[in-house]
């Protein structure tokens, strides 16, 4: 049986559909923070909600899973994901307004 992965790794995800509007972002938010994540999430101008996320894979897969579900009133279509190098910038969650 194999060791989860615990290096620190970045997770981009655009997520489309029903996702503005419904706390989908106080959602991500509050997820990401109750996993121990850091990073940020904002509305984009075409309707979906963009997240960039830090920390172990493991968790970060735990969290992609989470988010096709998001909060009561959210439709998730579609997310689209990548796996990226950690920058480390920042140490919380935090909600991000504009682009």
């Amino acid at each position: 049986m194999s060791k989860p992965n615990k290096k620190p790794v970045r997770l981009h995800l655009k997520v489309k559909g029903r996702v503005q509007g419904v706390y989908y972002r106080a959602w991500t938010q509050e997820t990401a923070q109750n996993l121990g994540l850091t990073g940020w999430t904002r509305n984009l101008a075409d309707g979906s909600v963009e997240i960039m996320a830090e920390g172990p894979r493991d968790v970060l897969e735990t969290f992609l899973n989470q988010c096709y579900q998001g909060p009561v009133r959210a439709q998730v279509k579609e997310i689209l994901s990548s796996w990226e190098k950690p920058q480390s910038k920042s140490q919380t969650f935090e909600i991000r307004y504009g682009a």
